[in-house]
Formats: C-alpha cells, structure tokens, sequence
C-alpha cells in the first residue's frame, strides 16, 4: 500500500484508478439529485442503451447507436458541471457566465442533433 503514494500523500497506480472510480461513479447521482433539470434530461437517454442494443442490426450500428447515446450523456454531465461552477462563482449577471452557460447549452443541442441524426440514419436504413 506504501508504494500506491507519491511523496506528497497522493495516491498513485491502481489505489488511484480505484479511487478515481467511485469519485466518477458518486457524481452522476449527485449530479441528479442536486441539480434535478440534468436528471430530467440524463435518464431519459439512459433508457435509450437497451433500445440501442436492441435495434442494432450488427457491431457497428449498435456501437453508433449507444456511443450518439453516450455522447450526449456526456455532454450533459460537463454542461452540468458547467453550470455548478457559475452559479458558484455568484449570482450576479455577467457576460462571461451568460456565454460559459450558452456555450454548453450549444454543446448540449449539437449532441442532441448528433443523437438524433445518427438514430434516424441507423433506423431509415434498416426500415426503409
């Protein structure tokens, strides 16, 4: 375990994959139940995956279906976080936040588009 530590305390090698993880983990469940807007817009496309899976004809249209899925997840999460940190910094208008929380309002439609863009090309092929 002593040699998991860097000289300043810090955890190093397999401690530190392991502690990273249950960081990761615990934030996507804090990130809901502290801010429920994300929520409302993060399990949504949760439910997505199995569909995913499901509709998938092979490898790839299953990996294009989960992964559009995965991005946009993503995406919420940063512009979560995003937010977090502004409304943090204060409560006062300011350009600067007004356009750090466009930015990931913008980030978030792009997903969306990429989303929805990859579900409808992955489904017309295989219905239509």
């Amino acid at each position: 375990m002593t040699d998991d530590l860097r000289e300043g305390g810090r955890p190093t090698g397999l401690t530190r994959l392991w502690l990273a993880t249950q960081n990761s983990c615990g934030a996507s469940p804090t990130a809901t139940a502290t801010r429920p807007p994300s929520g409302r817009k993060l399990w949504p496309p949760a439910s997505w995956f199995r569909r995913g899976l499901w509709l998938g004809q092979n490898g790839i249209e299953r990996a294009l279906l989960v992964g559009a899925v995965l991005v946009l997840m993503i995406v919420e999460l940063l512009n979560t976080g995003i937010e977090v940190v502004v409304d943090r910094i204060g409560v006062e208008r300011h350009p600067l936040s007004g356009f750090a929380k466009d930015v990931g309002s913008a980030a978030v439609l792009f997903g969306l588009v990429l989303l929805f863009s990859t579900w409808a090309l992955v489904l017309w092929d295989r219905f239509f």
